[in-house]
Formats: C-alpha cells, sequence, structure tokens
C-alpha cells in the first residue's frame, strides 16, 4: 500500500461527545485500528475533549481535534464543526448517540456527502426513550442522515416504530470483541485471596450503570455468603460516591473499586463470575467480553442485553434496579460451582458463533461502501437530468 493510495482513500469523520474508557469508545477504536487504510481514512472529533485513551488509537494517520463544547445549545460548537469539516473535507461523517446527533445540518451546510448515526445505548435520565423533547430532535433530524443505525434489535425496532426511522435508512450492526484476546487463558490479575468468590463488572461508572444496586445487591448476599467479594473496575463521575456507598456500608474492605484500567482482559480472568445492572443498554461489549472469557454473566432484562445473554444457558437475566433479586441470581453461581463453568463455556461458544470482531469491522465497513455508492450513484443520474 502507498502513501498515495492511503492519502486518496474516503475520509470518515466520527463525531462523539467525549473519547474516554468505555464500550462505545473501545469499539470505535477497535474498529478504526482494524478497517484497511486503503478502504477509508479516519478522524475522530470529540465535542468536548478527551483523555488518555485515545492513545489506544493506533493506525498512523488518525487526527483527533477536540471542540470543547460548553453546556447548553453552545451554537459555537455547530460553526467549529462547520469550519473544521470545510477544512477536513470527508466523506462521511459518523456521529454517535443523541449528544451528536444535532450536528448533521452543519455537515449538510459543509459538504459532507455521507451522514450515519449510531444508537449506541440511551441516557440513564432517559433509559426507556420517552423524552418527547429528545424524541422530537430525533425526529427533526432524520432528513439530515442517510442512515440511523442501531446496535440491538431492541434499539432498531424503536427507533423505527418511535421515532419513525424508515426501513430503507436503517440496520442492526451488531457489537463484536476480540476474543481472541478475551479468553480464559493468559495472565491473571485477582486483587483478592484465592479462597474466595469474586463477583466482578467493568464500565464506566457513571447513572446508567447503576452499579449502586449491584452495590446492594452485594451487601445482601454477603451477609448470607461471606466468602463474597466485589470488584467493579472503571472509572467515571459516580466512582467516588460508590467508594462512599462502599464505606458507609461497611464493606470498603470487601470491594475493590481501581478505576480505569488497561489490563481488562488479565482481570476478567481473576473473577469468578460477572454482574451488568445497567438501567439501559444496547449491545454490551463489556458483558461479550466477560462470555469470552468463559464467565457466566447475571444481566439486567433491559435493552440488548436479552439479546446477548441467553437465560438459563449463558448467564441469568433479572428486573433493572432489582438489588435482592441480582443478590439472589448471583447466589445460585456462587453455591453451583459446575453451572458457573456450564454457563461460562456456552458463553463463550456464543461469543465466537454470533460477536467476533472481523463480522463487526466488515459490518461498518460494508454500509460505508453502500452509502458512498449510493450517493454517487445518486449524483450521476442528478446530474444527467441537468444536462
Amino acid at each position: 500500500m502507498t502513501a498515495q493510495a492511503n492519502n486518496t482513500a474516503p475520509l470518515v469523520v466520527h463525531l462523539i461527545y467525549r473519547l474516554d474508557f468505555g464500550g462505545l469508545e473501545t469499539l470505535l477504536v477497535e474498529r478504526i485500528n482494524r478497517m484497511p487504510a486503503a478502504h477509508y481514512r479516519h478522524a475522530v472529533v470529540c465535542l468536548t475533549g478527551y483523555t488518555a485513551f485515545a492513545d489506544k488509537i493506533t493506525k498512523p494517520g488518525v487526527q483527533l481535534f477536540a471542540l470543547h463544547k460548553q453546556p447548553g445549545l453552545s451554537l459555537g460548537t455547530h460553526a467549529a464543526l462547520f469550519a473544521l469539516l470545510r477544512r477536513l473535507r470527508p466523506t462521511i461523517l459518523h456521529t454517535y448517540n443523541l449528544s451528536a446527533l444535532e450536528y448533521a445540518p452543519a455537515a449538510l451546510l459543509a459538504g459532507v456527502p455521507v451522514r450515519i448515526n449510531g444508537l449506541h445505548g440511551r441516557d440513564a435520565g432517559d433509559p426507556q426513550g420517552r423524552n418527547r423533547k429528545h424524541n422530537l430532535l430525533r425526529r427533526l433530524m432524520l432528513p439530515f442522515y442517510d442512515c440511523c443505525y442501531a446496535n440491538s434489535a431492541d434499539m432498531l425496532a424503536w427507533n423505527r416504530t418511535v421515532i419513525g426511522v424508515a426501513e430503507n435508512k436503517s440496520r442492526l450492526l451488531s457489537n463484536g470483541i476480540d476474543a481472541d484476546k478475551f479468553t480464559p487463558q493468559g495472565s491473571v490479575v485477582r486483587h483478592f485471596e484465592a479462597e474466595t468468590i469474586v463477583i466482578g463488572t467493568v464500565g464506566r461508572i457513571q447513572d446508567v450503570k447503576d452499579h449502586a444496586t449491584l452495590l446492594r445487591a452485594f451487601v445482601l448476599l454477603h451477609a448470607r455468603l461471606p466468602q463474597v467479594r466485589l470488584a467493579i473496575v472503571g472509572g467515571g463521575p459516580l466512582l467516588a460516591a460508590l467508594q462512599a456507598q462502599a464505606g458507609q456500608a461497611g464493606v470498603a474492605h470487601l470491594v475493590w473499586l481501581p478505576g480505569a484500567r488497561t489490563d481488562v482482559a488479565a482481570i476478567l480472568r481473576g473473577f469468578d463470575m460477572f454482574a451488568l445492572s445497567s438501567i439501559a443498554e444496547g449491545t454490551p461489549g463489556s458483558a461479550l467480553e466477560a462470555m469470552a472469557s468463559s464467565l457466566p454473566v447475571v444481566g439486567t432484562r433491559v435493552g440488548g442485553v436479552p439479546e446477548v445473554l441467553a437465560d438459563g444457558v449463558t448467564g441469568l437475566l433479572v428486573p433493572p434496579s432489582d438489588a435482592p433479586a441480582m443478590a439472589a441470581a448471583l447466589e445460585r453461581y456462587v453455591l453451583d460451582a459446575a453451572m458457573r463453568l456450564e454457563h461460562g463455556a456456552a458463553g463463550r461458544a456464543r461469543v465466537e458463533r454470533h460477536y467476533n470482531m472481523a463480522a463487526m469491522v466488515a459490518a461498518y465497513e460494508s454500509l460505508y461502501d453502500a452509502l458512498c455508492e449510493h450517493k454517487k450513484q445518486f449524483r450521476k443520474s442528478a446530474k444527467s437530468c441537468v444536462e
């Protein structure tokens, strides 16, 4: 591949609220790193800013920008994005979730031919997608997008029935993970002593993940089974509040809260089971990583979680925000090592069959190809009509 070939490949600008440790962000970086450089170039524009997580972008030539958006409408951010897009001249603007949705008109005015929005989950303040103001914005933005995809069947159906996304403008793009990286074999990080049973989770500590309910469930469970321990791995705005909650409950010495980590695969191998307490989810990448690591998963029955987690086969489903129900499900695994092994092995097999990384990257590239070709044909037809 020559440098010239790489320089002439179509440019995709990814517009995201903030580039930091998180599931959506991890998969975005994986797609950028893995998509053939001769096919597409990439740039990442952060509405607010980015952290050291950006160092995970290993592909040469990927530009990174921060617009430093202020709270509220921030019309200056629209103007700044317009100017940046005019300079970069991308072929595709790919926006993520509601926080970046409103910037498609600026892209249209800047002459970006293809505009895509991805629905990867909903905010904690509106887990069911019932906020009228937000849904009105989603509907108003539809004409400015060529495709509004979703990463779970649940989200896809909601997009079509509630927002009114036309079938020819929507599709399902499931998440994928590197099953070779997240395996039961390899180095292990285990914070607690060997004779304990470790319940673990990995994810950004924010409202939508509802770690507070998981911690309450752990307190209930530990009262019955003192050998259990809890690990909550991830940084985020609620980390300090969660540490305070553990201290107030008298279990701080039984709960590991290390913040954001880069050795997640090794940490997962030190867990005995995985817990997902979210009140809203698309396709949960953290659960897929746990399953690839042969861990059984207790997850909430929200969003795309039931699509990923086969209840009674690879894990157990419980209602959201229900600490007693989560404690009861976790207890089943604590008391039954054979079931842990059986469900963990089934989870690994399910990931290998349905959620591999190569298929995910190929699906996104196929979407880009199809939309670029459609726009090219449309322009040819329009030119012919004028002539």
